[in-house]
């Protein structure tokens, strides 16, 4: 990996662990001034990538946190190829701010869905090596394109009223640059890997 690679990469950490800081402070405010939701409702995973609102995305941003948060916990120690492991082990530094900050703004955690559960049991029952650097890098690949197809679904919408609406669109902006670094790197992963 280059220097400029890694130090873009340490920029866009900083950045988005600076603006995640900056939401939870500013939403928590919100939410005390009636700005937000008192509590996140229960949702399953839907599978649907729109959000029309702060709610919605933060929403649509936890289900797939947790499970990626759940399978790179197992890939960090079963990942052989160094760029899956070397993935895996950025994905749940991620993985654990980004849901963090979520469960600290009050946002549920949805039950996992079906296909979110056969996602994770893949995971678990493939056996470290070449099958499993695939199945696990397979599967951050689709849920990345998912986060940023949600991220430009929220950031599409245009401007809303409120501070937690102007401080989630700096997160939905911030994260779907990550979120296509991310498509990019799994996908080049993925492709080293003889998938797809």
């Amino acid at each position: 990996m280059n220097t400029n690679n890694t130090g873009r990469r340490d920029f866009v950490k900083k950045s988005l662990t600076g603006t995640i800081a900056m939401t939870a402070g500013l939403s928590l405010a919100a939410s005390f001034l009636n700005f937000s939701d008192a509590a996140a409702e229960e949702t399953t995973l839907s599978g649907d990538a729109t959000a029309s609102n702060e709610k919605e995305f933060r929403m649509g941003v936890i289900g797939p946190a947790e499970l990626s948060l759940a399978t790179s916990q197992i890939a960090v120690t079963k990942a052989t190829n160094k760029n899956a492991k070397e993935f895996a082990g950025f994905e749940l530094a991620e993985a654990l701010a980004v849901t963090g900050v979520l469960k600290d703004l009050g946002t549920a955690v949805p039950p996992m869905d079906a296909k979110a559960k056969a996602t994770l049991m893949k995971i678990k029952n493939t056996p470290a090596g070449p099958e499993f650097d695939k199945v696990y890098i397979a599967a951050q690949l689709e849920n990345h394109e998912f986060l940023r197809d949600l991220a430009s679904s929220y950031i599409s919408k245009g401007k809303l009223a409120g501070a937690a609406e102007n401080q989630g669109r700096h997160l939905a902006t911030l994260s779907l640059a990550v979120f296509k670094e991310h498509v990019a790197i799994t996908h080049r992963i993925l492709t080293e890997l003889g998938g797809k």
